[in-house]
């Protein structure tokens, strides 16, 4: 029997995730913050905790040495994992767990429904009949258009496995190529540059690391097709926004659909907000019942494997960035 100690509302509110955790025995105690919770409050509620179900809370050097040593398992409620000191967690032995797979068919189809929603300029066209406007944009058919994909891991795939069903051709850009990628018809890997200079619509999957951050810049951008589509589903340290928004005005993109933003939640004074040729939604891409409810049961399952003195799953190894 243990403490769980839970900061997220997905997790708190998913009674199956729950009902695994009591059912072992253990105590749950739910403290949720406004926003990103701080350190010193983290920090004190940690306390005599066995084990902490976390989102999008910053767990720093402060906040693991306070639940130490207690504390067993840092699970997260998502893939992403740059919110959690990993050194210092390592530095304790204490394992840092991921939900991986659960929510990668919800973020897909978010991307997805930006291509549709971007092809057709639905965002603009609400916005403008809603203030008396009814005029029509040109749009263009998604089927028989280039998609770029960069990252070609498990919602890569999802996404490229489902546009090649609409008649997409589709390329991919990845460090590291994987078979299953290699075995889709209709897709293909190819270097970066290429892909930026062929694609119609470019959708961006991959973690945030040294190297990947900032990767959509002005360099990046001069490459682009004229006129592509960019959609983000994975995280908004992947772009410069200034430069984004620069492209947006003088039509090196035509449209950014993005579901994360560099700051989050939205500064007022993002330029992005105020371009009519953008769509944005708040983090939301895993934020489906099915993709909660299985995140849910997956970190529940990881806590009470580590209570029971078993080896999580899902744990994160190395430093390898924000996914």
């Amino acid at each position: 029997m243990g403490r769980v100690l839970i900061t997220t509302r997905s997790v708190a509110n998913c009674e199956k995730a729950v009902k695994l955790l009591q059912e072992e025995g253990h105590e749950v105690a739910v403290h949720i913050g406004k926003g990103n919770m701080g350190e010193e409050e983290l920090s004190e509620i940690i306390r005599g905790a066995d084990a902490l179900i976390v989102g999008v809370d910053s767990v720093t050097r402060q906040v693991i040495e306070a639940g130490m040593p207690e504390l067993k398992i840092i699970a997260r409620n998502g893939v992403g994992y740059n919110n959690v000191d990993l050194a210092c967690a390592m530095e304790h032995g204490l394992p840092v767990t991921i939900a991986p797979n659960a929510s990668k068919v919800s973020v897909c189809e978010l991307a997805l429904g930006m291509m549709f929603a971007s092809a057709r300029h639905m965002g603009r066209q609400d916005r403008e009949l809603r203030n008396g406007n009814w005029e029509r944009q040109m749009g263009f058919e998604l089927t028989g258009k280039t998609l770029g994909i960069l990252g070609g891991g498990n919602i890569g795939y999802e996404v490229a496995l489902r546009a090649i069903a609409l008649g997409m051709k589709v390329l991919v850009y990845d460090k590291v190529k994987v078979q299953r990628i290699e075995a889709l018809a209709g897709a293909r890997y190819e270097e970066l540059p290429v892909l930026l200079s062929e694609a119609d619509i470019l959708s961006l999957h991959l973690p945030v690391t040294e190297s990947t951050k900032g990767l959509v810049n002005k360099g990046f951008l001069d490459q682009v097709k004229p006129g592509a589509v960019l959609i983000n589903t994975a995280r908004g340290r992947l772009v410069e926004e200034q430069e984004i928004a620069k492209a947006l005005k003088d039509g090196r993109l035509s449209c950014y659909a993005t579901d994360t933003l560099t700051e989050e939640p939205a500064s007022p004074d993002n330029p992005l907000l105020k371009l009519p040729n953008t769509i944005i939604t708040p983090h939301c891409g895993a934020y489906t019942k099915e993709a909660v409810e299985g995140c849910g049961i997956l970190v529940a399952e990881e806590v009470n494997r580590v209570l029971r003195g078993e080896k999580p799953l899902y744990q994160v190894e190395e430093t390898g960035g924000e996914k």
